[in-house]
């Protein structure tokens, strides 16, 4: 993805994020060189570290329209706060699922979530369940629960997210969504995530873009903190 697109998703997105009544903190909103400095002298360290922030991704596929998705973590746990078992266990997300923008079919090895339809258009939740080893299984359905309510799924089954409706998936639910009829601004609350080791495509994805730098970033992404911080 070219570095002046992503640049323009920042705004798009923080524009339908504010039409929608949300904020995104004061951290969104710094240069670069603001973020550089804050992590050198200590403060924003633990940003970095928990990868908060922006995260604009097409999969390594080059087409973001039809294959991507818009994310921001405002909160994140460490996985060894999980592993303990107390302290920050939990992670928050703003995502936007553009319509008909494809989030691939994946799973989690860790991670449970609920997925929250915060606003906008129906929000689309394709489901399968694991075999016995917790690989995509064409043939397994499963449980998931809906706003409270457990529910069985059946093997490609489609949910049907309205703005405030939710469903809340587990390790081996294995789960594509895109948004329908229009654009959806979703939330997601979860235990800690860790998007760099605990994403588990069926088919073989990066879970990152691969920048081209043809502006200077407005804001760095998650995948940014790596070069400039060495963390």
């Amino acid at each position: 993805m070219k570095r002046s697109d992503i640049n323009d998703i920042m705004a798009q997105a923080d524009d339908l994020i504010r039409h929608h009544g949300f904020t995104l903190p004061p951290f969104a909103y710094w240069s670069p060189e603001d973020f550089r400095a804050r992590v050198q002298a200590g403060p924003a360290r633990r940003i970095a570290e928990a990868r908060m922030g922006w995260d604009i991704t097409d999969y390594g596929k080059g087409a973001f329209d039809t294959l991507g998705l818009f994310l921001f973590t405002l909160r994140n746990g460490l996985l060894a706060d999980l592993q303990r078992g107390r302290g920050m266990v939990y992670a928050e997300k703003l995502l936007i699922s553009r319509q008909d923008q494809l989030s691939p079919m994946h799973t989690h090895i860790i991670k449970s979530e609920d997925i929250i339809n915060r606003g906008g258009a129906n929000l689309i939740v394709e489901l399968y369940g694991s075999d016995d080893v917790g690989s995509f299984a064409e043939d397994k359905g499963g449980m998931v629960r809906c706003d409270g309510l457990d529910r069985p799924f059946s093997p490609g089954e489609k949910l049907a997210l309205a703005p405030g409706e939710s469903v809340t998936l587990n390790p081996g639910d294995w789960h594509a969504f895109w948004g329908e009829g229009g654009d959806v601004l979703i939330g997601e609350v979860s235990t800690v995530n860790d998007d760099e080791t605990d994403n588990i495509f069926r088919e073989p994805l990066g879970r990152f873009a691969e920048i081209e730098e043809d502006v200077a970033p407005k804001h760095l992404l998650v995948s940014d903190y790596r070069q400039y911080f060495g963390t």
